[in-house]
């Protein structure tokens, strides 16, 4: 399993990354059960890290973005990590159960069936940069809830946090258990090509594909957590007050560099000036100064520059744009990015056709649901959709009509945090889940086990020659199906 193939040594494997693998694997066949309390402990290892080296992990990221709003760290990085952990320890038990299930009425009684969840042995996490801590520490505490070691390589923009975490995990977890690495400059695909035993990868649709591609050399299963451009659809009944309120919140939120955030908003015909009234007065009072602390910057400057030549290249195709931030001068030394309504959008402008991740927010307007249902199934699927409607048909219809990784009914963002529920995208957005029970089985063995009773009754009833009482036998069985 961990040979090396011809294919892979042309990708240059580096000696850290076959060195851990081999320790991790032999790790794990040396101890491939670990127990509920051993997990257990490994989960509580995971919160002390967060809690131990807070302000040097804030510190780091912040480094990183240049300018990461604290509160957005304290909030999306720890909170909802430790949130994570404490719930996947609570519920750990339950979930390492065998499961029983039903036996076929042929079988002799005394005979069983069992589900018994096991380890699949060594995980690899490709971990992006925009919620660095939240897109490791979650899925590791999946990872390490279902008995499993990890390797987890770090995004190039993540330099300052992962050279931190690869000092410090050293001092909760065994590297035979857990190891963090560098990106150190294009070594992804070499991480990817890996053949472990099972491999999440959250990033960009382009990428995810050449993830998957070099995760096939080994038949080595992909969970891909991939975004897109996910729509917000506010209804005619619902109050554009409140939806630009809980839309602004959201698009603002990490300026915007969310896989799961708002890519574009639908609105009803005539509500489009209104709702731009009320973004300009809710960033100016949310945000003061777009200089401030609590602005978070665009990670590095090719983000920056990719950005604003959207912005250009709607404005030069005819679109109107509107600043937000009017009257302020963002620093672009800080890349500070001023957020930007974006109007009369057309399917040739950059927008439309690519994940926007920053705070442009394209604004369409429609006459007829259906028009809005046709509109998003004609595109990619994405990983999210927001309806914003109080009338119960109205929701139901987007949720019915039109699919997606997951749905929040009023707001934008939040199925993500909750902790009962499976996280994953579909078709062009993602593949598999993560978060909660989920997590737990993806990134475990749903083992399937028949114990034979006593007597076995395939043995009595169908041995050769059939031609006598196993073939009539067998036609009576056919007989009473269906």
């Amino acid at each position: 399993m961990n040979a090396r193939t011809p294919e892979l040594d042309l990708l240059q494997i580096p000696d850290e990354f076959q060195q851990c693998f081999d320790e991790q694997r032999a790790a794990y066949l040396a101890h491939p059960e670990p127990s509920h309390a051993e997990r257990l402990a490994d989960l509580r290892s995971l919160s002390r890290l967060l809690k131990d080296n807070r302000t040097r992990l804030v510190e780091a990221i912040n480094r990183d973005y240049g300018n990461r709003s604290e509160f957005e760290t304290l909030f999306a990085e720890f909170f909802v990590v430790l949130e994570t952990i404490n719930d996947t320890a609570k519920n750990l038990k339950k979930w390492m159960k065998p499961q029983r299930r039903r036996i076929d009425f042929m079988l002799y009684p005394g005979a069983s069936n069992r589900v018994i969840p096991q380890p699949l042995g060594v995980v690899g996490v490709i971990v992006p940069w925009n919620f660095p801590l939240n897109l490791s520490f979650c899925p590791l505490a999946a990872i390490l809830a279902a008995g499993n070691r990890a390797m987890v390589k770090m995004s190039e923009n993540s330099r300052h946090l992962a050279a931190l975490l690869a000092e410090i995990s050293p001092k909760y977890f065994p590297e035979d258990k857990l190891r963090f690495f560098d990106d150190g400059g294009g070594r992804g695909p070499a991480f990817s090509s890996m053949p472990f035993d099972h491999l999440l990868f959250t990033g960009s649709g382009t990428t995810g594909r050449a993830v998957m591609a070099n995760a096939a050399r080994n038949l080595t299963p992909v969970t891909l957590e991939l975004g897109g451009k996910a729509p917000a659809v506010v209804g005619p009944d619902f109050p554009i007050k409140t939806a630009a309120e809980r839309i602004m919140w959201v698009k603002m939120f990490n300026a915007g560099q969310i896989c799961t955030n708002i890519d574009y908003v639908f609105l009803p015909e005539g509500a489009s000036e209104e709702f731009t009234a009320h973004c300009k007065r809710l960033f100016a009072e949310r945000f003061p100064d777009i200089n401030g602390n609590d602005y978070t910057s665009i990670i590095d400057d090719r983000s920056y520059a990719r950005l604003q030549a959207s912005l250009d290249d709607a404005q030069a195709k005819g679109a109107r744009l509107v600043n937000l931030a009017e009257g302020q001068a963002p620093n672009a030394a800080m890349r500070k990015f001023a957020p930007h309504l974006v109007f009369n959008l057309t399917p040739e402008m950059q927008l439309s056709q690519r994940e926007i991740f920053g705070p442009i927010l394209p604004v369409r307007t429609y006459r007829d649901k259906q028009e809005v249902a046709d509109y998003i199934n004609a595109h990619d699927r994405p990983l999210a959709i927001y309806p914003f409607t109080n009338h119960k048909p109205l929701q139901q219809f987007y949720i019915s009509r039109v699919m997606s990784g997951g749905v929040s009914v009023n707001e934008a963002l939040l199925h993500v945090a909750q902790h009962d529920l499976p996280f994953g995208g579909v078709g062009p957005s993602g593949m598999g889940h993560y978060h909660s029970r989920e997590g737990f089985n993806t990134f475990s063995k749903l083992r399937p086990v028949f114990y034979q009773g006593p007597f076995s009754a395939v043995q009595m009833l169908f041995q050769p020659p059939y031609a006598g009482r196993a073939l009539k036998f067998m036609n009576l069985l056919i007989r009473f199906k269906g």
